[in-house]
């Protein structure tokens, strides 16, 4: 049978594994199986996974048997076999009840899968998968110096996995005839990079780790240099788009915004807002991603361009990710501009324009109306959630787009907004989280990018700390007096708690936002861990005990649209002292009198998010306080995170931490995790160079009279991705 890249798996290894393999790993093709890398590789007697593994983690060890004892069960018929099996660095204990396993032997080693349990303070597997390593000449695998452990499911295994790929890189297979090297010879030549069929054999089954380094190293130049491609083939799309110019007006909306702003711009509001003028005075459509530090004023800037577009007589939409910032922003816009905002009332400025707000909530009579304007083009500045992707929802002439904390959005969403300009509008997308380079030359690598790094002046700054309250309880106590203390000043204070409470929430979150891309590590999401705290719990604790008399209310996305905006007003009036919130406040909520954050849970939040709730407070001119309460160890992974975050306000210092201690498929989206997105081996922290190299090979290829004519491996493994649902996070535009 002739062997290619695509052939089905079913072909090779039979239906009963390839279905497995296709319908819990995403394997399906000969291709597929090729690019399932191993996790890390066990050499026997010399790794240290058993002192590293934590209870609830489905893992595989390598480990020899110190001990079998089999004695009858006390409480019910039959045996139970315990079996204590060791790697040099630590113990652990497999159980196995009415079964017997005659070869685990004293001295045997094996391979050994489950799910890592606890019994009497000591970990365990219960029943796990296994497979002895006896070191015969028909396992040759164990012949080898280092052992390739592979991501794995219950029903396929490491070994498994393992077995499957001998047939393709044994001694009779072809592995140069069967797979075609896309990348051309002189970027080989130039890098130093192996061929790719050496590369994959060493990957899968190496000797030394200088094998698998050498390997890893090619094989991130495919993913590298395959992403870089398609980036850069869709800035030069976009450059082609046939657009429309807005060029600015004097006199017009833009001069009155100016005029009305009760504070000087700052040089990097100003130097970025001539940016997009230029870019909106040209007939192809700007793609922009404004970046810039929580509080930097970014609102503002985009306000600016929205006022330019509206000049030129087009019209902008503002895309925010909760109802209550897009009740705030269309607030906050209407209030700037005055009766320039309220073309068409009485008390409206004719030749201003109107600012509309769509959101899933407003009654059908209002629906109906702000459609209305929106489509016969009255409404210059329409502001929105969601609703504004529904069907129904037609823009007279849409010019600027603007997406408020894109990472909130899918890209079928932002797709479908961008598809209601009759020509394709200008973009701005913006986000409040620094992106480091290696992020944005990746994932952002179709946009121009633009950072507002100067904050405002007269911003009092906040100051951070962690309140551990395993080791020292009376912090807390502590935390609430001094909240107190902001209070009696005249001050006031949010609460942030991650869940909503009642039994009808789940334990993760409740709430009317998208759900967060910015979780907190994988080690801190065990089932063993006490449920989250609940704002109406902590609410009515915090009434009745360490703010009794306060006047204390609370804000999550159980609440109608007209419920939140009615307290976030009441808030904003100073008739609320302390809001007990959900992270619906986490961004945009613009409150300068708050001074105070104290969020429970601390851990449970990502790094990204703890910036951009610590961002709320602090917005006037009084200083601010960032209480990060936890029951994390200080000596733990998780309070030394926490410690990190306190430790710091810069953003973009926050932003590499925020890479060092998430996953980083979550940073890329969930598609960087996914096996066919084309990305397993990259790292954005460690592979900077290595992605930046691949960035100007991708332009100069690109630049060339015949493109990737001359590539067609290339041009196949670009078309590849292109075509992926799971390479959809490359579509930040």
């Amino acid at each position: 049978m002739a062997v290619t890249l695509e052939t089905p798996l079913a072909r090779v290894l039979g239906p009963k594994t390839a279905t497995s393999m296709a319908e819990q790993l995403s394997l399906h093709t000969v291709r597929d199986l090729l690019r399932h890398y191993p996790r890390r590789y066990a050499r026997r007697g010399e790794q240290a996974d058993l002192a590293d593994v934590q209870v609830g983690d489905r893992v595989t060890v390598v480990a020899q048997v110190r001990s079998v004892t089999t004695r009858p069960m006390r409480n019910r018929r039959g045996s139970l076999t315990e079996v204590v099996v060791g790697d040099g660095s630590g113990r652990m204990k497999l159980v196995f009840f009415n079964h017997r396993h005659t070869k685990l032997a004293v001295n045997a080693w094996g391979m050994f899968a489950g799910t890592v349990g606890e019994y009497r303070g000591e970990k365990q597997f219960a029943h796990p998968d296994m497979h002895l390593l006896d070191g015969d000449n028909s396992d040759d695998d164990w012949a080898r110096a280092l052992i390739p452990i592979y991501p794995a499911t219950k029903d396929v295994s490491s070994w498994v996995i393992q077995k499957s790929l001998k047939l393709l890189l044994g001694p009779q297979a072809n592995l140069a005839g069967l797979v075609e090297d896309p990348l051309p010879e002189e970027i080989r030549t130039r890098h130093g990079i192996l061929p790719l069929a050496a590369a994959l054999l060493d990957i899968h089954r190496p000797t030394t780790m200088d094998d698998v380094e050498r390997a890893a190293h090619r094989l991130k130049w495919d993913e590298a240099l395959t992403l870089q491609l398609t980036l850069a083939a869709r800035r030069r799309a976009a450059a082609l788009e046939p657009g429309t110019a807005r060029p600015r007006r004097p006199a017009g909306l833009l001069d009155a915004v100016d005029a009305a702003l009760p504070f000087a711009l700052t040089e990097g509001q100003r130097a970025v807002g001539e940016e997009l003028a230029a870019e909106l005075d040209r007939d192809q459509p700007m793609h922009r991603l404004l970046q810039g530090e929580v509080g930097s004023g970014k609102t503002v800037v985009a306000l600016r361009a929205m006022a330019q577009v509206v000049d030129a007589g087009g019209q902008a939409a503002l895309l925010a990710p909760t109802e209550v910032l897009a009740a705030q922003h269309a607030r906050g816009i209407r209030e700037l501009l005055g009766p320039l905002g309220r073309a068409g009332e009485l008390d409206g400025d004719p030749s201003g324009t109107r600012v509309t707000l769509l959101t899933g909530s407003l009654k059908a009579a209002a629906k109906r109306q702000a459609r209305a304007e929106v489509a016969e083009g009255r409404a210059g500045i329409v502001v929105g959630t969601h609703a504004l992707l529904q069907e129904g929802v037609e823009f007279a002439d849409l010019g600027l787009v603007v997406v408020d904390e894109q990472h909130r959005f899918g890209v079928e969403q932002r797709d479908a907004l961008r598809a209601k300009g009759s020509r394709p509008p200008h973009v701005l997308v913006m986000t409040a989280t620094p992106i480091p380079r290696t992020v944005a030359m990746t994932v952002y690598g179709d946009l121009e990018i633009s950072t507002l790094r100067q904050l405002p002046s007269g911003r009092g700054g906040v100051s951070s700390s962690v309140v551990p309250v395993r080791e020292k309880s009376n912090w807390l106590d502590r935390a609430w007096e001094r909240l107190r203390e902001e209070v009696a000043a005249g001050r006031q204070a949010y609460v942030v708690c991650p869940r909503i409470g009642d039994e009808a929430d789940s334990p993760a979150r409740a709430d009317d936002e998208p759900d967060d891309v910015d979780g907190a590590p994988e080690e801190e999401s065990r089932s063993d861990r006490r449920p989250p705290l609940a704002v109406l719990d902590v609410a009515e604790g915090l009434r009745s005990g360490s703010l009794a008399g306060l006047r204390l209310d609370v804000l999550h996305g159980r609440l109608t649209a007209e419920e939140k905006d009615a307290r976030m007003r009441a808030f904003g009036a100073r008739e609320i002292d302390v809001l007990v919130a959900t992270t619906v406040v986490e961004v945009g909520v613009d409150v300068p009198n708050a001074t105070v954050m104290v969020v429970m849970d601390a851990d449970r939040f990502g790094v990204s998010q703890l910036h951009q709730l610590r961002g709320r407070v602090a917005r006037g001119k009084h200083p601010g306080l960032c209480l990060l309460v936890t029951d994390a160890p200080s000596a733990s992974p998780t309070g030394q995170r926490l410690a990190a975050v306190a430790a710091t306000s810069d953003g973009f210092e926050m932003a590499r931490l925020d890479l060092e201690t998430r996953r980083e498929g979550d940073i890329l989206g969930a598609a960087q995790s996914g096996r066919r997105s084309g990305v397993r081996l990259l790292s954005l922290l460690a592979d900077e160079e290595l992605i930046a190299a691949a960035r100007a090979e991708a332009t100069a290829l690109l630049e060339t009279e015949r493109g990737l004519a001359d590539h067609p491996g290339l041009a196949a493994e670009v078309a590849r991705l292109a075509t992926d649902e799971r390479a959809d996070y490359l579509e930040k535009a």
